[in-house]
C-alpha cells in the first residue's frame, strides 16, 4: 500500500523545461563528484552541485549524500528528498543535521541485488570446493584431486531476507545449497528456503549453518552481531562471508574462532576502518579472503534513474518505493 503524502507545488516536470530539480552532493568529494556528469547524461532534468558551487540554497531540493558531515543539510532549507547513493544509509541517518520530516532513500535495484548474489555465490563455491587449495597446488606444480561434498548436503544461513538477501537465496538455490534464512519478519522468503525469526532464531540458524553469510543493514541491533557467541553456536570449522558492514563484526572475536578452529575460513568484505590499513592482519592471514568493499555497486546512472523515479512519485504525491524506516535503520 502506497504511502500518501500532501503537496502544494505543481509537478516540477510542468513548470520547468531545464534544470527543473535542483540537487545538492553532500560527502567526499572524491566520491560524490562523478555522479554530476552521470546525471546531467542519464536524468537532464536533474541538476547536481558541490556545496562550495551552489549560488542560491533555497533552490535545492534534493541531496544526494554518502557520510555527510555533522551539519551538511542545514544550508538547504527546502529539501523534498534524500538519497544514499547505495543500499545504506548509517552514514546519512548519523548527520545531526538530516531533516525529520524528508524522506530519505536508498538505492535498492534489481541490478545491485543480482551482482551481490552473484559475488556471494562466487565466496560460497570458493570455500566449497576449495579453490584456494588448487590455487595453493598450482603454485607448488602439485597435482591433487580434492574431495567433494554435493551442494545439496551444505547448509547455508543468510542473515537479512531483503533485496539482497532474496536474490542471493535464490541463486544458492539453484546451485541446490540447503539455505535459510535469518530475519526480524520470518516473512516474504523465497521459494524452498527455511526461515528463522524471533528469539532464539539467530541461534537456530547458526547451529545449522555450515557457511554462514552477514547481509544485514547496521542497526543498533545489529552491531556487533558477528561476535564470540555467535561463533561458538555455528558447527566446528564453519565459514563466514561478510558482506554487510564493518562494524557487525567484533575483530578480535573473529580471530579467536580462527585460532580455536570454530572457524575454518573467512570472506570480509567490509571493514570497521576503510581503506583496511596496510598493516592490518587481515591482509596476510592464511584463512581470511579480503575484498575492498566491492561486492554490490550501483553505477552512477543506475542512481539517477532511481532518483528521478522517486522525484516523479513524490510529485504523484507519493513515497519513493525504497524509503527508509528510520526507527528499523534501513
Amino acid at each position: 500500500m502506497e504511502t500518501e503524502r500532501s503537496s502544494g507545488s505543481t509537478s516540477a516536470l510542468e513548470t520547468n523545461e531545464v534544470a527543473q530539480i535542483q540537487g545538492v552532493l553532500l560527502g567526499s568529494p572524491e566520491i560524490m563528484t562523478d555522479y554530476i556528469a552521470a546525471f546531467e547524461q542519464a536524468t537532464p532534468h536533474i541538476r547536481l552541485a558541490l556545496p562550495q558551487d551552489v549560488s542560491d540554497p533555497q533552490a535545492i531540493t534534493f541531496a544526494l549524500a554518502w557520510d555527510p558531515g555533522a551539519e551538511d543539510f542545514r544550508p538547504y532549507p527546502n529539501l523534498r528528498l534524500v538519497s544514499s547513493i547505495a543500499a545504506g544509509v548509517n552514514g546519512i541517518l548519523a548527520s545531526a543535521s538530516l531533516p525529520g520530516d524528508v524522506p530519505l532513500m536508498r538505492i535498492a535495484g534489481e541490478s545491485q541485488a543480482q551482482m551481490m548474489a552473484g559475488f556471494v555465490t562466487w565466496h560460497v563455491l570458493w570455500h566449497h570446493r576449495r579453490f584456494g587449495d588448487y590455487f595453493a597446488n598450482q603454485d607448488r606444480q602439485h597435482w591433487e584431486r580434492l574431495p567433494k561434498r554435493d551442494a545439496r548436503d551444505i547448509r547455508v544461513g543468510l542473515l537479512g531476507a531483503g533485496k539482497m538477501g532474496g536474490a542471493t537465496a535464490r541463486a544458492l538455490k539453484a546451485l541446490d545449497y540447503d539455505v535459510a534464512i535469518y530475519s526480524r519478519s520470518g516473512r516474504n522468503l523465497p521459494e524452498g528456503v527455511t526461515g528463522f525469526s524471533g528469539d532464539g532464531g539467530l541461534d537456530r540458524l547458526a547451529a545449522r549453518s555450515e557457511i554462514l553469510i552477514n547481509l544485514l543493514p547496521l542497526t543498533p541491533e545489529t552491531r556487533g552481531i558477528l561476535n564470540a557467541e555467535l561463533f561458538a553456536r555455528m558447527p566446528e570449522g564453519a565459514m563466514l562471508i561478510h558482506v554487510g558492514r564493518g562494524e557487525h563484526l567484533i575483530e578480535a572475536d573473529l580471530f579467536a574462532a580462527l585460532d580455536g578452529g570454530r572457524l575454518s575460513a573467512v570472506s570480509l568484505d567490509v571493514f570497521a576502518i576503510e581503506p583496511l590499513p596496510q598493516d592490518h592482519p587481515f591482509w596476510n592471514h592464511e584463512k581470511i579472503v579480503v575484498t575492498p568493499h566491492d561486492a554490490c555497486d550501483s553505477t552512477p546512472t543506475q542512481v539517477a534513474h532511481e532518483v528521478a523515479e522517486a522525484m516523479k512519485r513524490l510529485d504523484n504525491g507519493r513515497l519513493p518505493t525504497s524509503v527508509v524506516d528510520r526507527h528499523a535503520g534501513y
